[in-house]
């Protein structure tokens, strides 16, 4: 029977049976055939886990911890799952969440991902809508409601809706099954990616009795238990996986010449790569000199328009192009299995945004490599970031005031505005440093005044800008004009005030016009100069959570400023320690920053290999051939004989007389190994 009926039939059951059993009551042999179907029906409806996981996913195995995870939740606990990049998070909940009955709450701050998971899951006829910062009043209220009175199984919900007023009076009409908490290393104030929108939950708790599931490929043991503390869990109940990934070799170089060393990884590593720069200059540079040098190559940043950004990651992730030159903004909940490298052209400023952007190679188990290129520039501008990161306080209000300024937004005003920010036009006009104004923007949302979330969708905005009464003595050139004003000012408050988001679909359908023609109509009303017209669009949005507050009013908690800043600190010190680094193995050195204590080392980072040499160096020539001999047999069967010659390359040094290719070949005339895949 499909899952689906069965969820039908298994709520249905009991008053089936009740009215059935009445019936019976004049009819025996009725009332035994019902309560064998009953039996049947109640032996169907316990579908396990795995049950679920083939069919709606196809697999017939869980990944380690998986099955762990989803039992816990299974029984009503809260449940933290620590899993590496790549370990299949998304069945951690969606699975317990399709065996109740109710809504689960899923909290993302990642937009791009939310949608493609809706997407995904609606494609495998699992009902699932979402919630974010770019929608409109109305569209978030159609959403909600169909959430509370539907028959939805996941609601996804960026953090900063779940403290609207909104939200709050629906979520109590719903059957919530869950609340899942992604990228959970968000709500602790320790981790490297604090978003004080994430606090909500612990209020959501109150308001709604479901077990949390919280999820993240990131957090030291201190950050776990903040995160669970932070949560409310009822009682501790952490679930790790290890960290290990065997297929990822991590490899540190220092270099003078970073450009060569970029050139010579993709040139000699076969398959699609991501490169990670700062800065966005720095990615346009990169792909222009790859590409000069004969190398598949885009590039990508936050600064690039939205369908830019989309079409560049659509023919990556294709294939189409081989190499993508980026900062941070990409790659966080893109599921591209077979990354074959990952560079860091720049030394990332803590170890757990080291830890996620590497892990993005080599997901489906093949042999991938994980390359940080350094040199003594690199720490000397890593640690004046440091100060540049945490501008002073009084600068920080001052950027408060000027995004003020720079929308218009008088004194005990602006409240739940959402504003189209673009942080270029805005340092052009104030004439500010780039780094040190976006760094004081994210300070001040890490302090609650407001959210900006980035590669947002924005609805259409309207602004009547002449005076009501005028409006019935100007003569418009198309009639519609008149009744669309009429339609604007029955539906929407505020259209006086500042520009309101209008649901295109919605007033055309008032109107009876198309949407298209509904655009037209808009642009025409912006050429009279009655309306303010700002045509929906996909950008950086600012969304305010208060009034603006007067000058010295606003609380930046100076205390914990002090606090973040030596935290944030001690993680780049920490990785400062990670590429300064010579004996320890590279894997078990992250391993060990994670909490996990008893790794063994990888044999395949650039340590271990250093390792491997200086004992061959010491050792005579038929010894030395022997162990490399012995070093590549081992290798290639750890790999079940798949392995091709860019990865004996990198992963073997060559011995004192540079003849591991002889020794390859000697081994695959002999047997000893499969010759390597094209």
């Amino acid at each position: 029977m499909h899952l689906a009926l069965v969820r039908s039939l298994s709520g249905a059951k009991i008053n089936f049976f009740y009215d059935s059993a009445n019936f019976a009551a004049n009819n025996f042999a009725t009332f035994v055939l019902l309560l064998t179907r009953f039996v049947l029906m109640e032996k169907e409806c316990a579908l396990s886990p795995l049950d679920v996981l083939r069919e709606y996913w196809g697999h017939d195995s869980f990944r380690p911890k998986q099955l762990e995870i989803i039992s816990s939740a299974l029984d009503g606990l809260d449940v933290l799952a620590i899993l590496p990049t790549g370990g299949g998070k998304s069945v951690c909940f969606q699975v317990p969440a399709l065996m109740k009955d109710g809504l689960a709450i899923v909290v993302t701050p990642l937009v791009a991902l939310m949608k493609d998971q809706v997407q995904n899951l609606n494609s495998r006829g699992i009902k699932a809508l979402c919630v974010n910062a770019g929608m409109g009043r109305r569209e978030v209220d159609l959403a909600l409601n169909n959430a509370a009175y539907g028959d939805f199984k996941f609601l996804y919900v960026s953090p900063e809706r779940l403290g609207t007023r909104l939200f709050l009076q629906y979520v109590q009409e719903m059957n919530v099954s869950y609340i899942v908490v992604d990228e959970a290393h968000c709500i602790s104030q320790w981790g490297y990616d604090f978003r004080p929108d994430y606090l909500c939950i612990g209020k959501l708790r109150e308001l709604v009795d479901a077990p949390v599931i919280a999820l993240t490929a990131t957090a030291t043991p201190e950050v776990a238990e903040d995160i669970m503390y932070r949560l409310g869990f009822r009682e501790r109940n952490l679930v790790k996986s290890g960290f290990e990934r065997p297929n990822l070799s991590y490899l540190v170089r220092k270099c003078e010449d970073k450009l060569g060393q970029l050139l010579a990884v993709c040139s000699s590593v076969a398959g699609t790569g991501i490169v990670y720069v700062r800065s966005r200059k720095k990615t346009e540079e990169l792909a222009s000199y790859l590409s000069a040098n004969g190398i598949s190559s885009s590039f990508y940043h936050a600064g690039l328009g939205g369908q830019s950004r989309s079409d560049r990651q659509a023919r990556w992730k294709n294939g189409q192009i081989r190499v993508m030159v980026c900062t941070n903004a990409f790659g966080m909940g893109i599921d591209k299995p077979d990354v074959r490298f990952v560079i860091h052209f720049d030394v990332p400023d803590s170890p757990e945004a080291y830890f996620q952007e590497a892990g993005r190679g080599g997901r489906d188990g093949k042999r991938s490599f994980a390359v940080l290129l350094w040199n003594s520039s690199d720490i000397r501008r890593l640690r004046q970031i440091a100060t540049v990161s945490f501008p002073p306080l009084d600068y920080v209000e001052e950027i408060y005031h000027k995004v003020h300024v720079f929308f218009e937004v008088p004194y005990d005003t602006g409240a739940g505005r959402q504003l189209k920010f673009d942080l270029e036009e805005f340092c052009r006009h104030f004439r500010l440093q780039r780094s040190s104004a976006y760094y004081a923007i994210i300070y001040i949302e890490r302090t609650g005044h407001w959210t900006l979330s980035e590669d947002v969708d924005i609805d259409t905005k309207v602004q009547i800008r002449v005076d009501r009464n005028e409006l019935y003595d100007i003569d418009f050139p198309d009639p519609r004009m008149s009744q669309l004003l009429e339609i604007l000012m029955r539906k929407y408050t505020g259209l006086f005030s500042w520009p309101v988001p209008i649901d295109e679909d919605y007033v055309s359908g008032l109107l009876g016009v198309p949407v298209g023609t509904l655009r037209q109509l808009l642009y025409g009303l912006s050429l009279e100069h009655v309306i303010k017209y700002v045509p929906c669009d996909r950008a950086t949005v600012l969304y305010l959570h208060h009034d603006r507050l007067r000058p010295k009013n606003v609380n930046l908690e100076p205390d914990r400023y002090a606090q973040l800043k030596d935290a944030f600190m001690t993680r780049m010190e920490e990785m400062v320690r990670y590429v300064q680094e010579e004996d320890v193995c590279r894997s078990s050195y992250l391993l060990e920053y994670f909490g996990q204590k008893d790794s063994v080392d990888c044999g395949t980072c650039d340590i271990c290999r250093a390792a491997k040499k200086a004992s061959l160096v010491s050792s005579g020539p038929q010894e030395n051939e022997e162990s490399v001999s012995k070093a590549i047999r081992d290798y290639v069967s750890s790999r079940e004989d798949r392995y091709d010659l860019e990865e004996i390359a990198l992963l073997f040094p060559s011995d004192h007389d540079g003849n591991w290719q002889k020794i390859l070949r000697n081994l695959i005339n002999d047997g000893s190994v499969p010759p390597p895949q094209d």
